[in-house]
């Protein structure tokens, strides 16, 4: 094979990859795809790129049947007035970002298996994928529906039909991220991220809340309690200052009130807190809101009270904190009681 034959230098497995993945070989330019779908040019380029794949060519045959398909099916959410412009945007928007991460992950797994089994990496994706692609395709649906199951039955609970809830929100913190992320080969601090988020995901769930997304170093966790989340944000500090358990040290900070939910994730001010909350607490502490502060004990702010135990928690009073957005924060510290 000359180089005029291969140009991405791969020996041909991309291009073997990408028919064996779409089911053919790409034989469609961009515009014969919005034909073949009855959709305008403009609105396919839009959602192409929605998608976060590249720009590509007009005159490129790059796409398949199965690009024709996805089209008519966006148009048919669109037609049955599910996906009104702004819905579609972020929803499509949403669909990428996650997808994309999962794929670059599921790669990187297979990669790994075909390395483990003395396989040479090229054959070994197209064998690998061959073998488990409808595996996990099913696999993933069966997820999503359970989670779609969960979170109607969540919309029904709250009985709202706005855009809004109350939940409790934490962020929570690995202390010393970056120093020890530095000691680290990129395996290891990917091994090292992954089982930290597999231990809080199962505490998380175990505990009634759930993990809404991670920032670098940190999760962003919300349940319907306060308890629950206090509980959650208690566990994980203890873990972290045990010297037996290689779970890292973690600080948290807990708001609760009215969020705004929208495509999975949660925004407003109470947010904001949670996450100020975090940047100021020390390593191994919990902080929490006023919000939190007056859910947990069922009474309001009594203003000569440094201390206050319930029959679970302990909470300290600190002096106001300033942090951006929030000059004078009303904020406790956090412990079992």
């Amino acid at each position: 094979m000359t180089a005029a034959d291969d140009p991405a230098g791969d020996g041909g497995v991309v291009d073997a990859l990408e028919e064996h993945l779409l089911g053919e070989a790409p034989w469609l330019t961009q515009q014969e795809v919005a034909e073949r779908a009855g959709v305008p040019l403009e609105t396919a380029d839009e959602l192409w790129h929605l998608l976060g794949f590249a720009h590509v060519p007009d005159d490129e045959a790059a796409f398949t049947s199965a690009d024709v398909r996805a089209l008519q099916l966006t148009s048919d959410l669109i037609r049955l007035g599910i996906l009104s412009q702004e819905r579609q945007d972020g929803l499509v928007r949403t669909w990428g970002r996650s997808f994309a991460r999962l794929a670059d992950w599921q790669v990187a797994l297979l990669a790994s298996v075909a390395a483990e089994a003395g396989a040479d990496l090229t054959e070994g994706l197209l064998a690998i994928s061959d073998e488990t692609l409808p595996r996990v395709e099913e696999l993933q649906s069966y997820v999503w529906r359970r989670h779609l199951l969960s979170a109607g039955a969540r919309l029904l609970a709250e009985r709202s039909s706005g855009p809004t809830a109350t939940l409790a929100v934490c962020f929570v913190d690995i202390v010393g991220y970056t120093s020890r992320s530095r000691t680290l080969t990129d395996r290891e601090l990917v091994t090292w991220l992954e089982s930290f988020e597999s231990a809080v995901l199962g505490l998380t769930v175990d505990r009634g809340g759930r993990i809404i997304k991670n920032i670098g170093d940190e999760l962003l966790i919300v349940a319907d309690s306060p308890e629950a989340m206090a509980d959650i944000a208690l566990e994980l500090t203890r873990r972290g200052a045990d010297p037996d358990d290689p779970f890292p040290a973690v600080r948290a900070g807990i708001a609760y009130g009215e969020v705004v939910t929208r495509l999975g994730d949660v925004f407003g001010p109470v947010v904001n807190i949670a996450a100020r909350l975090t940047s100021v607490a020390r390593p191994s502490s919990v902080l929490v809101d006023l919000g939190t502060y007056e859910a947990l004990t069922g009474r309001t702010v009594e203003h000569d009270d440094d201390e206050t135990r319930g029959a679970s928690y302990r909470f300290r009073r600190l002096r106001r904190v300033s942090v951006k957005g929030y000059s004078r924060l009303k904020v406790w510290a956090l412990q079992p009681s």
